[in-house]
């Protein structure tokens, strides 16, 4: 079975997010769409908010497992017997950062192997830095996220 784990803090889920994970569906059996918690990272919505949202957002599709972890995602990985990490790579800055992490989780764990999927036109401005930037600012977010975090 091809497990992938798509990590990150979702801080919120945007199209960016729901893009690869849309896209990486067809690749793997399974995409377990895996919340980090960071102690020393300070969020703007609760980590059950963001699984909510996750959870709302891909409500039917059957190949989507959300979860959360701590620690390091190879770790993780591991304890859900996946053998891939799904990545999004929105520009040269994404594909420099995520190569260096690819490459110590590689070192780490040299059975998984990481997927990079560039994000489609039109969507790779959008993180969710920006997104809660627009937020904070009383902008119109719903543009860049699901139905599910515009309820």
């Amino acid at each position: 079975m091809k497990i992938a784990v798509f990590p990150g803090s979702f801080d919120p889920i945007t199209l960016g997010h729901y893009d690869v994970i849309s896209r990486g569906l067809p690749l793997f059996d399974k995409i377990i769409v895996a919340v980090g918690e960071n102690a020393s990272k300070k969020y703007m919505f609760p980590l059950e908010q963001r699984i909510a949202w996750i959870k709302e957002t891909f409500k039917d599709e059957p190949k989507i497992e959300t979860d959360t972890y701590s620690g390091l995602t190879v770790k993780y990985c591991k304890e859900k017997d996946a053998n891939f990490i799904l990545r999004g790579l929105r520009n040269p800055a994404d594909f420099e950062f995520e190569k260096a992490v690819a490459q110590t989780n590689r070192k780490l764990e040299p059975s998984l192997e990481t997927v990079f999927l560039l994000t489609s036109s039109g969507l790779s401005s959008i993180s969710s830095s920006i997104v809660r930037d627009v937020l904070r600012h009383d902008g119109d977010y719903s543009q860049f996220v699901p139905g599910a975090v515009k309820a």
